[in-house]
């Protein structure tokens, strides 16, 4: 189930919906501060996302090739964009890649049932669409994971209405038959050179999407939750090097890092794992629609070792990883990934 900050409702069966039900985005949030639904991802049928590896002749085995990271996806400087908040992937330059043709899913995760907040752009699409092919903006998303034979499901809603987040539990374990894997992942952040420039409005926009919307959408979670599922939060470099117009979003991915880290601990002896992903620069809608000045727009990622910012599908892995069994010695940890700067 994947979660953000617009879209309507997607039933397992699109040809079922009305094109009057069909909302973009824009419409979707009319200017107010709706900031999520979710989308529900589930086994269904067997049908793998296209390989990229090359065939040897054989036929018997795969050649992976090897990748320069540094030239790998495209390198500031960009031009200057800015779109109105939530942004959109399709319309920034260059498009991020969130997997839809790189992402080769090995069923990792077959199987298994889970709940993506913000999972129509940035990691958390990357996330939504890694998962459905282990087991890929809203109708888009919904597309992916049914073209990789698997059940999705959108909910619209406002991730700051406690009474939203109880429900989207609700329809995300009823949509998929249970619920065991939740991941935090949608986010608001917006520049501000002073902190005289924020309204608490805006703070308090921010502290609900970033850190009141998990809270209440893991107690909803808890009681369906069983031995072996898995909560992943997504914090990021933010958390351990602050930047001075990132006030109040800095502040909310320490306490991502915090909750993910306290509740390892609450949470472990009942088989249930807590983890992390903490990202450096990542190239996603975020930045064009007041994440960032248009002078670091531009210049975006520049300063990493790699020269560039990350793409979401660079992360997706990371929270394949995350869920999957093999990785059930990894509680409380927070895996980074921000291209050699930053920390963890």
């Amino acid at each position: 189930m994947i979660c953000r900050k617009y879209f309507g409702i997607v039933p397992a069966k699109p040809s079922a919906m009305s094109e009057e039900k069909i909302m973009s985005r824009r419409q979707a949030i009319g200017g107010l501060g709706v900031t999520l639904a979710a989308v529900a991802v589930s086994r269904s049928l067997a049908a793998p996302g296209q390989p990229r590896e090359e065939t040897s002749a054989t036929n018997t085995t795969k050649t992976v090739m090897l990748e320069n990271p540094v030239n790998k996806y495209p390198k500031p400087p960009f031009e200057g964009q800015s779109q109105p908040w939530p942004g959109l992937a399709s319309q920034m330059k260059p498009v991020p890649d969130h997997g839809e043709k790189s992402y080769q899913g090995s069923g990792r995760l077959a199987g298994r049932k889970a709940l993506i907040t913000g999972g129509d752009s940035g990691m958390g699409r990357a996330a939504a669409i890694a998962y459905a092919r282990e087991e890929p903006d809203a109708q888009e998303v919904i597309q992916l994971i049914q073209a990789a034979g698997r059940q999705a499901v959108a909910i619209p809603g406002d991730l700051r209405d406690e009474n939203f987040c109880r429900q989207l539990v609700a329809q995300a374990v009823k949509a998929l038959g249970g619920l065991d894997i939740v991941v935090n992942n949608a986010g608001r952040q917006q520049a501000h050179a002073s902190i005289l420039d924020i309204s608490t409005e805006q703070f308090d926009w921010t502290m609900k999407t970033n850190i009141y919307a998990p809270f209440w959408i893991i107690k909803a979670a808890l009681p369906h939750l069983k031995p072996g599922a898995v909560i992943i939060g997504t914090t990021s470099e933010q958390a351990y090097d602050p930047s001075a117009d990132l006030y109040d979003y800095a502040q909310t991915k320490a306490a991502t890092m915090n909750y993910v880290k306290s509740l390892a601990k609450q949470l472990g002896p009942k088989g249930i794992r807590v983890n992390g992903v903490a990202p450096g620069p990542i190239w996603t809608p975020l930045q064009v629609s007041g994440g960032a000045s248009q002078e670091k727009l531009k210049q975006f990622g520049s300063q990493t070792p790699l020269g560039r910012p990350g793409q979401p599908a660079e992360l997706a892995s990371i929270y394949v990883q995350l869920a999957a069994n093999d990785a059930s010695y990894a509680n409380g940890q927070v895996y980074g990934s921000s291209g050699g700067s930053g920390q963890p």
